[in-house]
């Protein structure tokens, strides 16, 4: 079983939007014999790529949702999940790099390192996975993947170094140079599917010696036996993919790979660096936390005899009913066996077991260690462990990242409702970003995403998985309200209604501080009960979620209590609760309170000759432009904008550079509201309120 174990790789590919992810999973799919014919992402057949399986995604030529699936390249197993490029579907990402083992990161060979391969790499970085970089897309106009890889040392601090050269560059391309065998390949066959070696071409012997000298230079770093052996000159090619593992596997070396997916070169060559340099699930720390011992650290042993611990990592409702991804990093899942849900503590009997290929699955009946395969008809939420029911294991969570953008939706008619609620209750389980609720002032239903692409892509699911069409209104940013000064407070809750009453005093001040909120207790010789203390705690949060303002939550507050009166009959947890939400709105006016908007970094690449177009737009949104660089024929602008400005931006961008510039955002940080627009905002909602109470 070790050597099952060692022959096996879980590897997910990331990369910025359209980086050509989808277009390379679909050739590794075609040369490990998964699939019979190569379908391209925005293919005239209308068929599109395996992976992008849903109908929005052929659509839009996106992919939206990490798809898994599992090949057979040259004796290894290889399980792989392609994600989404979008900053609006990051959570796929996340999710999907919280359970892999390695990573290829696709870079293109014009654009190189761009704003979302810098996300991607934060967030391989943040799960610590090992990576190979691809530079894709070397038949392109302006392709230059040397610069690509000299790229990912001075933006992303990564130690790259270059383990192929292509052969030609533009339309020129021809095939590739391996620089650790020091040989030339060729992929012929309609398909590419025929790989032909031969002497490296003399016009490109001196570079391809230089780049050879400069990879034994970086990888005899990790190995004195290749070092020595190298001055000697007498070394083996094992040698060197030994010493170029030991690095990959630590992130101080990353073997960077060359060539043109759409064009079928140098693919096979890739699925060989997976296997020669990316960690099998033996060589990955994995940690859990012991729920009976205070959440201990327990060091995970990949080892199919264990006790069983397994992650589920994503959902998916299908027609058959809930599809539930699982990791599993110690012991084996089997047919009919037991499991234990250590979060809603249910104990559940395991009745189908998937492997996945895409949306297309296959029944088998054990998965050990070190796979990832799906479970039919369990009940439980993303995020949840499973382990062997003498276990009482969680595995750390993934990052979430917060909502920044709102829309209030209604259904187009009454009886849609039911179905309705339906896809918001799977939408919401499915991914932890999208997120809905009933303002209980408008009574409006108002879901919340990453970004307009995200919430957009889930009103139309509505319409067509579950028949529920909605009316959107203008979406609603996710403003806060923060305080400038301290203030005092002391208040007295008094309330008597017959019998025993409700008495409670508290005194203290809120102030400003860095954190959302605060809590802090100064209470001397015991004048409020120490049971009365979590009650103030839980008031000033209640008093916290809704500003007097704009009705938003109120953030950046230190609440401090320092003394109090109680009562002997009339004191209780609920008189202190209400008496700390009381001194609280009494405070809140004299901390001077101000409204604070989400600013997003927004990144616009666009052709040169638009720059002053992209610097125009942004300014106009009221953008602060951070910097601007130009690369060949493009540049780059980096922005701090108010969400509240950027609805819509995507229209303007693409009519002022004719569709040709693109653009990310993602949430920075918030900030003060110009007075204007603030006073803007106070009146709008005190008029809602005032319609409201009529």
């Amino acid at each position: 079983m070790t050597e099952k174990l060692r022959k096996m790789r879980n590897i997910g590919i990331s990369a910025h939007i359209d980086s050509g992810k989808t277009t390379l999973t679909e050739r590794i799919l075609f040369y490990c014999a998964k699939i019979h014919m190569i379908h391209e992402v925005r293919g005239k057949d209308g068929v599109g790529a395996t992976m992008d399986f849903m109908e929005l995604e052929r659509e839009r030529g996106i992919t939206i949702a990490s798809a898994s699936t599992n090949v057979s390249w040259k004796d290894y197993e290889v399980n792989i999940i392609d994600t989404p490029g979008h900053v609006d579907f990051t959570i796929e990402v996340e999710r999907s790099l919280r359970v892999l083992d390695g990573a290829i990161l696709v870079l293109d060979s014009v654009g190189g390192v761009q704003s979302q391969t810098i996300t991607v790499d934060r967030q391989l970085n943040r799960y610590q996975v090992p990576f190979i970089a691809f530079v894709n897309k070397c038949d392109r106009t302006g392709a230059d993947p040397l610069r690509v890889a000299a790229q990912i040392r001075e933006k992303l601090g990564h130690n790259a170094v270059p383990v192929q050269l292509p052969i030609g560059l533009e339309d020129k391309l021809q095939g590739i140079v391996d620089l650790v065998r020091m040989k030339a390949y060729y992929f012929e066959g309609e398909f590419g599917e025929q790989v032909r070696e031969a002497e490296i071409p003399a016009s490109m012997k001196d570079q391809a010696e230089r780049l050879h000298e400069e990879l034994m230079d970086a990888a005899g770093m990790f190995s004195d036996e290749l070092a020595e052996a190298y001055l000697e000159g007498e070394y083996t090619e094992d040698q060197v993919i030994a010493a170029i593992r030991a690095g990959a596997l630590q992130r101080e070396l990353i073997p960077v790979f060359m060539g043109s997916a759409y064009k079928n070169q140098g693919v096979q060559p890739l699925l060989d660096g997976v296997v020669n340099y990316l960690p099998n699930p033996t060589e990955v720390t994995n940690t859990a936390l012991d729920l009976d011992k205070n959440e201990e650290p327990v060091h995970l042993t990949s080892d199919p005899d264990a006790k069983t611990v397994a992650l589920a990592f994503k959902l998916e409702d299908t027609q058959y009913g809930q599809l539930t991804y699982i990791r599993i990093y110690q012991g084996r899942v089997k047919k009919g066996s037991e499991l234990f849900n250590t979060r809603s503590r249910n104990r559940f009997k395991v009745g189908r077991l998937i492997r996945m290929h895409a949306s297309k699955m296959s029944s088998i009946d054990e998965a050990v260690a070190g796979d990832i395969v799906a479970l039919f008809g369990i009940d439980c939420a993303s995020g949840d462990t499973f382990c062997d029911p003498g276990l009482n294991y969680s595995m750390t969570s993934m990052y979430v990242p917060n909502p920044v953008i709102s829309l209030a939706i209604s259904p187009k008619d009454r009886k849609t409702e039911g179905n309705l609620a339906k896809a918001l209750n799977r939408f919401t389980k499915e991914d932890p970003t999208f997120r809905t609720y009933v303002d209980p002032e408008s009574n409006q239903t108002i879901i919340q995403g990453m970004g307009e692409l995200h919430l957009d892509v889930y009103v139309q699911r509505m319409e067509r998985e579950y028949g529920a069409p909605v009316e959107t209104g203008m979406p609603q940013v996710a403003y806060r309200e923060t305080i400038t000064q301290r203030a005092d407070f002391d208040y007295t809750h008094k309330k008597q209604t017959g019998g025993s009453g409700q008495f409670a005093r508290i005194a203290g001040y809120i102030e400003p501080c860095e954190d959302d909120y605060e809590f802090v207790d100064e209470i001397k010789g015991g004048v409020i009960p120490n049971e009365y203390i979590p009650s103030c705690d839980k008031g000033f949060r209640e008093a916290r979620e809704r500003g007097s303002l704009i009705g938003f939550p109120i953030v950046g507050v230190r609440a401090v209590i320092n003394d109090g009166t109680t009562h002997p009959v009339d004191s209780s947890e609920m008189a202190f609760m209400q008496a700390a939400i009381g001194s609280f709105r009494e405070a809140y006016p004299k901390a001077k309170p101000q409204i604070l908007e989400p600013i997003m970094k927004v990144v616009v690449e666009a052709p040169t000759e638009y720059q002053g177009n992209a610097f125009a737009s942004l300014n106009q949104r009221r953008g602060l432009i951070l910097s601007s660089s130009e690369d060949s024929h493009f540049c780059v602008v980096e922005a701090e904008v108010p969400l509240s400005e950027m609805f819509g931006y995507s229209t303007t961008l693409r009519s002022l550079t004719q569709g040709k510039a693109e653009y990310s955002m993602e949430f920075l940080k918030y900030g003060k509201v110009p007075r204007s627009i603030a006073e803007e905002l106070i009146k709008e909602y005190q008029e809602k309120r005032k319609a409201h109470q009529k």
